[in-house]
């Protein structure tokens, strides 16, 4: 049986409509993402102050047992800046991956008896990813101008740049995690296990050159050719090198590079969008 849309028009029930569609139905997205805020902080005494201290656990373990045990403090100047530069960007792609992967098996319910676009659920779970995002932000600008940071045209560029790779990237892989997923569900447990690759795989805690330095050709072209790698090395540049004494050397071509990656980014997102259009007709008959 169809069913009519705000417009009249009659449209197969479960059919999706794109991320226009999404759009179109702002408010509902708004009631997912609010819905999905309350119940992430429900019966908790710090609600949304988890934001910060999620971060900030995270950035004192890295900085203690890499910077000072290890002496990686000694060796990159202002290494706070630089780990925390890096963390904000990785923390807010692996929540996002981590979330939109579950996003729709998570809402069951709904998708088997509500009437909206599909891709509503893996959208509303990447941007509560993106308000968590806020307050690392605010620490690591905090931070950064306590280090003697002040901010440049060139290095607001890269800090676009670098975000936009990044949510391109996270929202294309959100869409095609949540979408496979829904018929393969130990890809939950791969995504997990990917987080962890995922973090160890950029310069945030170590620097490239350690890459060049001790790692065949092969394996550092491989490595500049994440699309992450360079994004965290543009967020360095925006909001760590400033503060420096200027003389640490990023990797060769990086603004060759954030152009070919944010490509990447769009292209990630295009096959996502096809992948979810492709799948979310079964999602019902699954769940």
């Amino acid at each position: 049986m169809a069913a009519p849309t705000v417009t009249g028009e009659l449209v197969e029930p479960g059919r999706g409509g794109g991320l226009r569609a999404v759009i179109r139905r702002r408010y509902l997205l708004r009631l997912l993402v609010r819905r999905e805020l309350k119940a992430r902080y429900k019966s908790s005494l710090l609600g949304l102050g988890w934001s910060y201290v999620r971060p900030a656990v995270s950035f004192a373990v890295y900085f203690f047992v890499v910077g000072v045990f290890l002496g990686v403090d000694d060796a990159i100047e202002d290494f706070a800046v630089f780990l925390f530069s890096g963390m904000v960007l990785m923390h807010f792609f692996n929540d996002a991956l981590h979330a939109s992967t579950r996003s729709v098996t998570g809402n069951a319910p709904l998708v088997r008896k509500v009437f909206l676009p599909r891709e509503t659920f893996p959208v509303a779970a990447y941007l509560v990813s993106l308000v968590h995002m806020v307050p690392g932000l605010l620490i690591l600008l905090a931070g950064a101008l306590a280090s003697g940071w002040r901010p440049d045209p060139v290095g607001m560029g890269a800090a676009v740049l670098g975000f936009a790779i990044t949510a391109l990237l996270a929202l294309g892989l959100a869409l095609l995690c949540s979408a496979v997923n829904v018929l393969l569900r130990d890809l939950e447990q791969a995504v997990d296990v990917l987080m962890v690759v995922f973090t160890w795989s950029v310069p945030m805690i170590y620097p490239w050159t350690q890459v060049r330095d001790n790692a065949p050709a092969w394996v550092l072209d491989v490595y500049l050719a994440n699309p992450l790698v360079t994004a965290v090395s543009l967020f360095q540049r925006a909001f760590w090198y400033p503060g420096t004494d200027r003389s640490f050397e990023f990797p060769p071509d990086l603004y060759p590079r954030a152009v070919a990656a944010l490509a990447v980014g769009a292209a990630v997102l295009l096959l996502g969008r096809y992948v979810f259009g492709r799948l979310h007709g079964r999602f019902a008959q699954e769940l």
